[in-house]
């Protein structure tokens, strides 16, 4: 396969991604959109037990990253969802399709964030909505496009750098309002209201949002040192991180809001419940912390999508047209991600752009443990019971979820339905064929 070494880090080079660096990539992108942006989602639909759903939602990743890993130890490639969804389903529309959802489905994260990173900032200001945030979210997806022109080695550097600041900091908080609520759970002391149990299966569909970043690290597969044991354990380690990091803040912010509290204040319940824990002085290092962590967090997903869409491109998977621009295709596949991402930013609300990221993840997720358990199980030496209960957990998650959001938002079920078919219809126009069965050693 052709790739195009440009000047800047566009190039895939070999062992340049440390298996730190890969845990700081992963964490990085999980824990801006996990906490951030969906504490407050999650306890809407699970109630008092929303730190349960994180724990439950790290499992089905659990399971999920399965056939992620057991496709990476045996194929390491730069080339991560795309590269096993080919290997799974041929050159044909079904891959293409389903690596565009993922591709889409982690634009969708980076306008999430974009958005959260606004909502923090106008915090102290006491600014909510109004035309401040979609301008604002648009403008660190902007910041983060320049920083990415910039090259490789910066990013790894910059989201190292900002992982440990974010992990330390954000575990600070928890420990913090939990030490200074005297170790109480305001948020299960309420009436539960009718947060069923199909509300509690909905929010794991986005607690599973809060760990998807760990696709991060499929898609720089070839980069990591010694790709074949450090991809599954990059994954594992980031994952097990970010369940502790997240459970300290579900319980920091249960300890001090009430669960109604938390839905109020649910696209910046971090710093609301810094304030009545830390003080005033909590509240504004709360919303520092949130506004560098979801700027970093954009940084890092804007990276890994226009990589994704540039290896696309590469393998044949979607068309590229350059209108116009010049240099490597990464470069371009940067202004698609940055102009697509800002346009979510600026049209739909957190809890809307969350839901729609979730259909996108949970249907490509799927289509991939079909694929894996279907075509490659055998050759990877994977266990099928393992890959179907992957399956299952997805399907159950997503059935509720789309219950859920049939009552309260109908139309974003109805956004999410027309964009999934559309594209896999367009893949297939394209591609004209769904199934390209590999029986002959692939060649890529």
């Amino acid at each position: 396969m052709n790739h195009e070494h440009g000047h800047g880090g566009d190039g895939y080079k070999k062992n340049s991604i440390t298996l730190g660096g890969a845990v700081a990539m992963g964490t990085g992108v999980m824990i801006g959109a996990g906490i951030f942006a969906l504490t407050g989602q999650i306890a809407e639909l699970a109630g008092p037990l929303f730190p349960i759903a994180f724990i439950i939602g790290a499992i089905v990743t659990g399971f999920s990253s399965y056939s992620y890993i057991k496709m990476s130890n045996a194929w390491p490639s730069a080339g991560g969802i795309g590269m096993i969804l080919q290997k799974c389903y041929g050159p044909g529309a079904v891959a293409a399709g389903a690596a565009l959802l993922m591709a889409l489905s982690m634009v969708i994260a980076e306008s999430l964030v974009a958005r959260t990173f606004a909502t923090y900032l106008l915090r102290p200001f006491n600014i909510e909505g109004g035309p401040l945030v979609p301008i604002l979210a648009v403008g660190v997806i902007l910041f983060a496009f320049l920083v990415n022109i910039a090259g490789n080695r910066s990013i790894g550097l910059f989201s190292m750098v900002m992982a440990a600041i974010k992990i330390g900091g954000i575990a600070l908080f928890g420990i913090a309002a939990l030490w200074s609520s005297g170790f109480e759970f305001a948020a299960a002391s309420r009436d539960a209201v009718d947060f069923g149990p199909m509300g509690f299966v909905a929010s794991v569909a986005l607690a599973i949002l809060a760990f998807k970043g760990f696709t991060t690290i499929t898609n720089s597969g070839a980069e990591i040192t010694d790709p074949n044991r450090n991809v599954g354990r990059a994954i594992m380690i980031s994952i097990a991180l970010c369940v502790v990091v997240y459970l300290l803040v579900a319980f920091g912010v249960g300890s001090s809001l009430t669960i109604d509290g938390i839905i109020a204040a649910k696209d910046y319940s971090l710093a609301e419940a810094a304030e009545p824990a830390l003080g005033q002085v909590g509240f504004l290092l709360t919303v520092l912390l949130a506004v560098v962590a979801t700027a970093s967090a954009v940084l890092a997903s804007v990276f890994a999508v226009s990589r994704m869409l540039a290896m696309l491109t590469d393998m044949k998977m979607i068309p590229h047209s350059h209108f116009g621009m010049s240099g490597p295709i990464q470069r371009h596949t940067l202004v698609y991600t940055v102009v697509i991402a800002s346009f979510l930013a600026v049209f739909f609300d957190l809890s809307r752009i969350a839901s729609l990221g979730a259909f996108f993840y949970l249907i490509m997720d799927m289509v991939v443990h079909w694929g894996v358990w279907r075509f490659r199980r055998a050759e990877i030496g994977a266990s099928g019971v393992v890959i179907l209960a992957a399956l299952g957990f997805d399907a159950i998650v997503l059935v509720a979820f789309t219950a859920m959001k049939l009552q309260s938002d109908p139309a974003i079920v109805a956004y999410a339905a027309v964009t999934i078919a559309g594209v896999f219809l367009f893949e297939r126009a394209y591609l004209s064929r769904w199934l390209a069965p590999q029986d002959e050693p692939a060649h890529s």
